[in-house]
């Protein structure tokens, strides 16, 4: 199939027609002139065009691990594998292939991803003996050990104490430093712990030497303001660099992690397509195209094999993605309003958001027809057939094309040519060479 070239450097602009189910007739059409380069520019001039929030982010995935964690989601190793090659191709700055010590299968998962891949593979460890040492005979760069802080946590899951906690967490740090791998430390239920406490662990760590404090939203209660501010106490009071990982109970996982990169934080922890515990994570594809295309920095991931890993992770995981989904969505570069379709049929730039367009991460855009559809579209449809229709015709299939369109049908192909047919329109005669 033959992509959209609809790109930010002027010319052609080609469009996917989606009329059904395995159909896509494309249309190429000239740009009116050549629109808003992505990268490198000015964001667009308007109320929200300050791009100077952030200067880096790195990206911390985290679908092998807490993506796998999702209800009725187990992957194999080959599926583990077959992800990390293409999150490690990518660019991803941190893969966390998975928990070692939960079974030898998930080990050799774990063993093999880091022995295969060039970016940094994280295997995670409670604040256990047992734990940390199988991660770190799995042979990962880092090792992500975590203990709850909040006193629910500990009271009625740890049934532990305070100075339990502390003690556990230093003692963890400084057998992963003295190993001489890097360490991370998570205060689990972080936004949900008494503030003075959170702070005596994070000083308590960063004097035994971690390396990363991660400071997770494991229950999704966090908003980004308040995230924001607790971010900024937390880096205030370590030397250690800053990671999030938020969740998405109330739908503002993403914008947590956004809002934590903009507070100081160097890394957010993300999961493709959002899968996780519960509603999921910060959604890798959301993340990075935000920091890309609206923060305006490079993250140094190719793009461009998003929809390809949203894809195999769909797959493996048995998750499907919602139409509705941010980037990776069918419905994400669709369009069935008249007034939009006719818009993106002259420049995509009217309704899309500009800076971020379907081949940055390896999509297409479709128009598609229903009851929303306009004369506009209907004309550029008819005559990509070869139809060449009149004002009236054109008038005329349209209201056939809403009217069938209102009925939840989809419309395909052969509709949209019985509906040319009985409007009487001709096709264009095709000139005989000899």
């Amino acid at each position: 199939m033959s992509t959209d070239t609809s790109s930010h450097h002027g010319g052609s602009v080609r469009f996917i027609y989606d009329v059904g189910p395995r159909i896509r007739i494309q249309c190429l059409h000239k740009a009116t002139r050549p629109l808003t380069p992505v990268r490198g520019v000015e964001f667009f001039q308007g109320t929200l065009d300050s791009t100077d929030e952030i200067e880096s982010a790195r990206v911390f995935d985290t679908t092998l691990r807490d993506g796998e964690q999702s209800p009725g989601t187990s992957f194999s190793y080959d599926d583990k594998r077959e992800i990390a090659a293409v999150l490690d191709e990518m660019g991803t700055h941190v893969i966390e292939a998975g928990f070692p010590v939960n079974s030898e299968a998930e080990f050799e998962a774990v063993r093999d991803i880091a022995s295969s891949t060039s970016t940094t593979t994280c295997g995670l460890a409670r604040v256990v003996d047992d734990d940390i040492e199988a991660a770190l005979d799995s042979g990962v760069e880092m090792v992500h050990t975590f203990v709850s802080t909040s006193d629910v946590q500990i009271e009625d899951s740890m049934h532990a104490t305070r100075e339990d906690v502390v003690q556990r967490a230093v003692d963890s740090v400084e057998r992963i430093t003295e190993a001489g791998a890097t360490c991370m430390f998570s205060p689990m239920d972080a936004t949900r712990t008494d503030e003075a406490f959170l702070i005596d662990v994070i000083e308590a760590v960063s004097e035994a030497g971690t390396d990363w404090i991660n400071i997770p939203d494991t229950c999704g209660v966090a908003t980004p303001n308040r995230f924001r501010v607790m971010i900024e106490k937390v880096c205030a009071h370590t030397d250690a660099r800053v990671d999030v990982h938020t969740h998405d109970d109330f739908g503002l996982a993403t914008a947590n992690a956004l809002s934590g990169i903009e507070a100081g934080a160097d890394q957010a922890q993300v999961s493709v397509n959002s899968i996780g515990e519960r509603a999921g994570n910060a959604a890798y594809e959301e993340f990075v195209m935000a920091v890309e295309s609206v923060y305006q920095c490079d993250t140094g991931i190719d793009t461009t094999r998003i929809m390809e890993l949203s894809e195999i992770v769909e797959e493996k995981s048995s998750i499907e993605t919602p139409g509705n989904k941010p980037v990776v969505g069918d419905n994400a570069f669709s369009h069935e309003s008249g007034i939009h379709a006719a818009g993106v049929i002259e420049n995509s730039d009217t309704f899309e958001p500009g800076v971020m367009t379907p081949e940055m991460v390896g999509a297409t855009r479709r128009l598609v027809m229903g009851k929303h559809t306009g004369t506009h579209s209907v004309r550029e449809r008819l005559e990509e057939r070869g139809y060449v229709p009149t004002d009236d015709e054109v008038r005329t299939v349209t209201r056939r094309v809403k009217d069938y369109g209102a009925e939840k049908r989809r419309i395909t192909v052969e509709d949209l040519e019985r509906f040319a047919k009985e409007a009487g329109v001709e096709r264009q005669r095709e000139e005989v060479q000899i």
